[in-house]
């Protein structure tokens, strides 16, 4: 008698591979990497960055704001105004595990105020955020 393929030793079954632990693994690594992924929320508005002398590379949990050529503050999309800036921040920072490490960008605008950035800043400050951790992008 000739045989198709592989059998078991008492009957006419193929052997097969269980993939129950592929499959098992294969969600724990989809959970693992839905659960680390951090989502940055852009401002969503067009800003013209000036000319920088200097570089770094930034965190990429930062809360990131923006102010605009018409000197309107902008976050996740939205015009929050300045008063709206520690309203965001304070739950944000509530969220961190370590609120000392919570890192604030504030991207103005080449042609916005920067008395208005400086503003941004200061309201961040008064939110919570370290001083050394808020990092602007206009020329004060």
């Amino acid at each position: 008698m000739l045989s198709d393929g592989p059998q078991l030793a008492g009957g006419d079954e193929e052997a097969k591979p269980d993939l129950s632990p592929m499959i098992d693994c294969v969600f724990i690594l989809l959970i693992f990497f839905i659960v680390t992924t951090v989502f940055v929320k852009e401002p969503k508005v067009s800003v013209t960055d000036p000319a920088a002398l200097s570089g770094e590379q930034l965190e990429k949990n930062s809360i990131i704001f923006a102010v605009t050529s018409d000197n309107k503050v902008f976050y996740d999309g939205k015009s929050i105004g300045l008063a709206g800036v520690q309203q965001v921040v304070t739950p944000l920072l509530l969220e961190k595990s370590d609120p000392d490490e919570a890192h604030v960008i504030i991207k103005g605008d080449s042609t916005a105020h920067a008395g208005l950035v400086d503003d941004v800043g200061k309201e961040c400050l008064e939110a919570g955020v370290a001083k050394h951790r808020i990092t602007t992008s206009t020329e004060s």
